[in-house]
């Protein structure tokens, strides 16, 4: 279905990205700051436009963060709202790897 497209969370470069309209994860993103990331994420949650993330700039992140990406992913998924993923770093990928999420991030698929 077309509409499905809208649904899914991405990785890559987007042309019609307005500054304001990302999502920056932090350097460390573990339990300790997951009340912060739940708080800018749920500004997010009912937003009908796309929600962009960045998330180049993590060195850590840890399974209670990933946890509430996963949620929040689903929850926009499920309302037909798009995620779209701008740029991953490596400790973020490995991370969501390593505890099976990739799939339910809906991160690009390994090469």
């Amino acid at each position: 279905m077309a509409g499905d497209k809208s649904s899914a969370a991405t990785i890559g470069p987007t042309a019609a990205i307005k500054p304001d309209g990302v999502l920056r994860l932090p350097p460390q993103c573990t339990i300790r700051d997951a009340a912060l990331l739940l708080e800018q994420l749920l500004l997010h949650i009912e937003h009908s436009a796309p929600v962009y993330i960045d998330a180049a700039q993590v060195e850590r992140i840890d399974t209670a963060a990933l946890q509430l990406l996963v949620g929040f992913v689903q929850d926009r998924k499920a309302e037909r709202r798009a995620v779209v993923w701008l740029d991953c770093s490596e400790a973020m990928v490995r991370a969501a790897r390593a505890l099976g999420l990739s799939g339910e991030l809906a991160l690009a698929p390994a090469g």
